[in-house]
């Protein structure tokens, strides 16, 4: 994705959390550009000085890119059930930092210690629990890849922290192209 592309997304993304907060209509975002009319997964992660505020995404999209990232906006500012009692204020837009994560898709592995730290996110599934974490996570926490799985399993699936040893776990891995920018800028 270039430049032009990622502007794009961000600002799609930054006008549409500025309506959410000030109760305004969300602005109608289109694209002729192919790569942004692509139907894959995103996140959208919402950081106040370094602090998460907000993080929700999906792995697929029936949808486009672009409209995608409208939702995950919308979603990660109004909908993240660990904010839901301090949500973001209008206060707050000119500290915001941004993010976008664009996935991959996911490709089950049978190792999931060859996951490459900073480079691969993972997806952990046994039943109806699964967590994942995106592949910025490893590098922002430091986490070994022992860590990085065993900390998804119990923080986020709410499995043992051993759990991805198991057979009956499914662990899959995902790339992102990430890029960010200060919420001040748009």
């Amino acid at each position: 994705m270039n430049d032009v592309q990622k502007e794009t997304l961000l600002k799609t993304a930054c006008d549409t959390v500025k309506a959410v907060i000030t109760g305004r209509p969300i602005p109608k975002h289109e694209s002729d550009d192919p790569q942004l009319n692509v139907h894959c997964g995103c996140f959208v992660t919402l950081k106040n000085q370094g602090r998460l505020r907000g993080c929700i995404g999906q792995f697929t999209s029936e949808i486009p890119l672009i409209e995608l990232v409208v939702e995950m906006a919308k979603a990660s500012v109004a909908s993240d059930p660990r904010f839901l009692a301090d949500p973001v204020t209008s206060d707050e837009l000119e500290q915001l930092d941004i993010e976008i994560s664009v996935l991959s898709p996911l490709k089950k592995t049978d190792e999931p210690l060859s996951l490459r730290l900073g480079i691969d996110g993972i997806y952990i599934k046994r039943g109806c629990a699964s967590g994942c974490f995106l592949p910025q996570v490893a590098a922002e926490t430091g986490w070994s890849k022992e860590e990085f799985l065993s900390y998804c399993c119990a923080h986020k699936a709410g499995l043992p922290p051993d759990a991805w040893k198991d057979t009956e776990t499914e662990v899959y891995l995902f790339t992102a192209d990430v890029f960010s920018f200060p919420f001040k800028e748009t």
